[in-house]
């Protein structure tokens, strides 16, 4: 069953009148279907192509089909990118699928043209169809370096945000302790920093002392706390690092890794400084429409057009091949069709 967002090509032999074809084809359309509107069909002009052999028009009637699902699947992964890019914004993503300017049913429907300076009709079909796949080729490969280039971009951006804005599990620590929070110059203990689950601080509290051996009692201190996490100070042997880690790991209790020093301070807090600043211009780059569209708008004409005119080549080379390689003129409707006429297609 066809989409009820698909448009139809039909090519027909011209046989007699050509100019009164398509107002008979809008007058029945339009008496098989009440909701059927004649603007919903178009006259797509089909130039005299070289059809080649017919040996060469059955080849090209099995290669094509193959040919457009890969168009076709191109197609679909860039309206689904704009679609995420564009937070599933309607509106939105009817703005930029266009083709010239044009939404695709405008861009067919009302005078659409063989772009002879393009595909030239001097060419063979063979020829423009290899034309067609090289250029979705080249367009689909420029689409994905653009999105991971904004992948990467967005990825850093979160990054940063992360370390800046992150709670007490994973935020940089430079503008949150003090250098009295710590034991200095200690041969055998250590200040430990533990991000307990908000949920968890009571079990926390009776259990920290306890969960391995050589923990100072009551050595625990709050540092700060927001809205998922406190962050606790206690002090511990050094000999038991390893296992007092593992077993705030199995109770869900967070040992961030910090070791406090004057020029750790500085470098984090350094970091956050860049992170700012690096923050505010990947934001900036992700707003620019330039650059948060451009890895499906650079190409969108270009990746729509095609795939229209592999279509189209497809609808005009079957009838030449079943007229034996004839180049019979042939009349190219388009039909944007109501639901109810789908169950006329066949």
């Amino acid at each position: 069953m066809p989409s009820d967002q698909s448009t139809w090509l039909i090519a027909i032999p011209q046989d007699g009148d050509s100019e009164g074809l398509l107002p008979e084809l809008t007058t029945k359309l339009t008496q098989q279907s009440k909701t059927f509107s004649r603007n919903n069909v178009g006259q797509l002009d089909i130039p005299t192509f070289k059809t080649g052999t017919l040996d060469s028009l059955i080849g090209l009637s099995e290669d094509l089909p193959k040919q457009e699902s890969a168009f076709i699947a191109t197609v679909a992964k860039t309206v689904d990118t704009l679609r995420n890019l564009l937070n599933n914004d309607p509106t939105k993503l009817s703005q930029h699928i266009l083709v010239n300017e044009q939404n695709v049913d405008d861009y067919l429907l009302k005078g659409w043209k063989w772009n002879e300076s393009r595909y030239g009709v001097q060419r063979s079909l063979r020829d423009m169809v290899d034309v067609l796949a090289k250029e979705m080729a080249s367009i689909d490969n420029v689409m994905k370096a653009k999105l991971n280039n904004y992948n990467l971009v967005k990825g850093s951006l979160l990054q940063m945000q992360r370390k800046k804005m992150g709670n007490l599990s994973v935020r940089s620590l430079g503008d949150v302790v003090k250098k009295e929070d710590f034991i200095q110059d200690s041969e055998y203990m250590e200040t430990l920093l533990v991000a307990v689950p908000k949920n968890l601080v009571k079990e926390w509290n009776s259990k920290y002392e306890r969960i391995t051996s050589m923990v100072v009692p009551r050595s625990a201190r709050l540092l700060s706390s927001d809205d998922e996490y406190s962050l606790y100070a206690i002090v511990a042997f050094k000999k038991v690092h390893d296992e007092f880690v593992q077993k705030c790991r199995e109770n869900k209790f967070i040992v961030r890794d910090f070791v406090y020093s004057d020029a750790e301070v500085a470098r984090q807090q350094q970091d956050l400084e860049v992170a700012n600043t690096t923050e505010k211009e990947l934001w900036v780059r992700l707003k620019m429409t330039h650059q948060l569209w451009q890895p499906c708008l650079n190409s969108r004409t270009d990746r729509v057009a095609s795939p229209i005119s592999h279509k189209f080549l497809r609808v005009a080379s079957n009838p030449c091949a079943s007229q034996g390689g004839s180049p019979l003129r042939r009349e190219c409707p388009a039909i944007r069709p109501s639901c109810e006429l789908h169950r006329y297609r066949s």
